[in-house]
């Protein structure tokens, strides 16, 4: 019986690699960084990725050493998607965002305590935010998607939420949980969640959660944009689009 424990240690350190490994697509990491962003001694980060590697889980360059996502996980990702990728019936919805706003347009997923993007449309405007790409994760309160989602689960969720994760340790001053609950207020009141460039000095995002069949906010939508063009009359615009199409795309996968 002792040994469960140190099982469920394990696959949580595997875990944390995997998805650092992830966040650090399409370029790869190094083993030191993807052991620090895991939490784990370089040497420990060392072993695990290289079993992981021996069976194709990740894959690693043999000219710079960098580890990046592996075949094996492509199979096993494409076997998921029939479950759970919504990209194809989002799509048009995110392209549209794009087009009508000039800025970038996401889709960030809810993957438990943390927000995942999976999908993005460039905007016309030459002058773009480099917050967001897919495959970038963010805790549940920190950039706008994540913001929305968490604006909309339950009070009791939200307070167990913060027992668990200190974004500030992170993050800084500015995601305090004092501070993320004010914004949490702030979003229930428009119904949209607005980043007033705090993860990047000048780069403002606005995300509207999109809900479940059983109404859960599972999903949200995201626009990002240089300061300028997030001043405060445009935001109002800018959101009730984004509540709009997020409207429209909980409806589709509600149904």
């Amino acid at each position: 019986m002792a040994a469960q424990p140190n099982r469920s240690h394990v696959v949580a350190r595997v875990a944390a690699l995997m998805r650092a490994v992830g966040a650090a697509e399409p370029a790869g990491a190094s083993t030191t960084d993807l052991a620090r962003v895991a939490g784990l001694a370089r040497p420990t980060g060392h072993r695990l990725l290289t079993s992981l590697a021996e069976v194709g889980l990740i894959d690693r360059d043999a000219k710079t050493g960098r580890w990046s996502l592996g075949p094996e996980l492509y199979l096993l990702g494409a076997v998921a998607a029939n479950r759970y990728d919504v990209t194809d019936q989002a799509r048009d919805v995110v392209d549209r965002l794009a087009r009508e706003t000039g800025e970038s347009a996401f889709l960030s997923a809810r993957r438990g305590d943390e927000t995942v993007c999976i999908l993005s449309a460039e905007g016309s405007f030459p002058l773009r935010s480099h917050v967001l790409h897919e495959g970038i994760r963010f805790p549940l309160g920190v950039a706008s998607a994540g913001l929305a989602i968490l604006s909309h689960l339950p009070a009791r969720e939200v307070d167990d939420y913060f027992s668990r994760v200190r974004p500030e340790a992170a993050w800084g001053a500015d995601h305090t949980e004092e501070a993320i609950r004010a914004r949490i207020e702030s979003s229930r009141i428009t119904g949209y969640a607005v980043n007033p460039a705090l993860i990047v000095e000048g780069s403002w995002g606005i995300g509207a959660a999109v809900f479940d069949q059983t109404g859960r906010p599972s999903w949200a939508l995201s626009l990002t944009g240089v300061e300028t063009r997030f001043r405060s009359d445009r935001r109002h615009e800018l959101g009730a689009l984004s509540l709009e199409q997020a409207h429209l795309l909980s409806g589709r996968l509600g149904s």
